[in-house]
């Protein structure tokens, strides 16, 4: 009988803890949130300006993303709006390259409707430290010789690195994180001038991505 009430008297115990802990865990939290929220939107609008310079646009892109699931466009992600007053003036484009060395690589694309590209960035990737690590512009500037290169259809095949008959550098001893990265902008210029601009009705429903 002693030990049951023993065991008891622990249970109570532990799940008084419990519950302590997890008012604890979920107030701290609810403090903590918001500011973490405004770090995030902090990062995520400095990386928006490195691929759409901030005179080009005057409304909050950030609330104007829209997630992309197309079973033709598997390597998009995430679609972002910029405007100048009523005037739509760039995309803002998350999309994944999936044939990098090591793995996919996400990349952050900034792009006219007319198919210029004004900037790129390398959100995350796995390649090779010293040789594929190239397409962060901490490492390297090679990833801003897509700035201001405007696609077309009739121009396609200069979207490919030097070796396989294009524009882009490859780089010394390692050839396939270019190429992907290369591809996926090529890919994505491609969606937006023959897909993008024929669907205004993409362009509706916009919110704010996570």
């Amino acid at each position: 009988m002693k030990t049951s009430v023993i065991t008891t008297h622990y249970a109570l115990l532990l799940g008084l803890i419990a519950l302590l802990c997890s008012a604890v865990s979920t107030l701290v939290y609810q403090l903590t949130k918001g500011r973490i929220d405004d770090v995030i939107a902090t990062q995520q609008r400095q990386l928006l300006g490195e691929v759409i310079p901030h005179h080009s646009f005057d409304n909050d892109v950030l609330a104007t993303c829209r997630q992309i699931t197309l079973p033709e466009a598997p390597f998009l992600n995430q679609l972002y709006v910029a405007k100048k007053g009523e005037n739509l003036t760039a995309y803002a484009i998350q999309a994944t390259a999936p044939d990098g060395y090591s793995g996919d690589i996400r990349l952050l694309i900034g792009i006219q409707p007319d198919g210029t590209v004004l900037g790129v960035r390398t959100l995350e990737h796995k390649e090779t430290p010293g040789l594929g690590d190239k397409i962060e512009t901490r490492i390297s500037d090679w990833i801003l010789s897509f700035n201001q290169r405007t696609f077309s259809v009739e121009s396609e095949a200069q979207w490919a690195v030097k070796k396989d008959g294009g524009q882009f550098d490859q780089f010394t001893g390692a050839t396939i994180t270019p190429r992907a990265v290369v591809n996926n902008v090529r890919q994505t210029a491609k969606w937006v001038v023959t897909q993008l601009n024929h669907h205004p009705e993409w362009l509706a429903q916009f919110g704010v991505c996570r």
